[in-house]
């Protein structure tokens, strides 16, 4: 899914981990810092300022810290009005009909011709 985004030109943004990984497989994503962290790439600033049209979080694990953090950033993501995914595999499908499916092909219908 990052593979596909990357390549319609989006600008990919992860912490630490997950943009070692991306980038170790060919994907370009800009490092932020976690909301505990200090830095010019705080994502707690980037998502006030609107810098994202969407958000997934997904944690990788049940520590402290990385709760804490995945909860300032779901909450900010809501309290700016960013769309928001918390589930890989909706991600992923989400992103993926983003984008295959063009704008002409999405037809609008009634409830009742489903």
């Amino acid at each position: 899914a990052c593979k596909l985004l990357n390549a319609r030109g989006y600008e990919l943004y992860a912490s630490h981990g997950t943009q070692k990984f991306l980038v170790e497989n060919g994907i370009d994503a800009k490092d932020v810092q976690w909301p505990d962290e200090e830095g010019d790439n705080n994502i707690l600033d980037l998502i006030t300022g609107k810098k994202f049209d969407l958000i997934i979080n997904i944690p990788k694990d049940v520590t402290k810290r990385e709760l804490t953090n995945g909860y300032s950033i779901r909450r900010a993501a809501i309290d700016h009005n960013i769309p928001l995914i918390t589930n890989a595999r909706l991600a992923s499908a989400f992103i993926t009909a983003f984008c295959t499916i063009d704008e002409d092909e999405l037809a609008i219908k009634s409830w009742q011709e489903y």
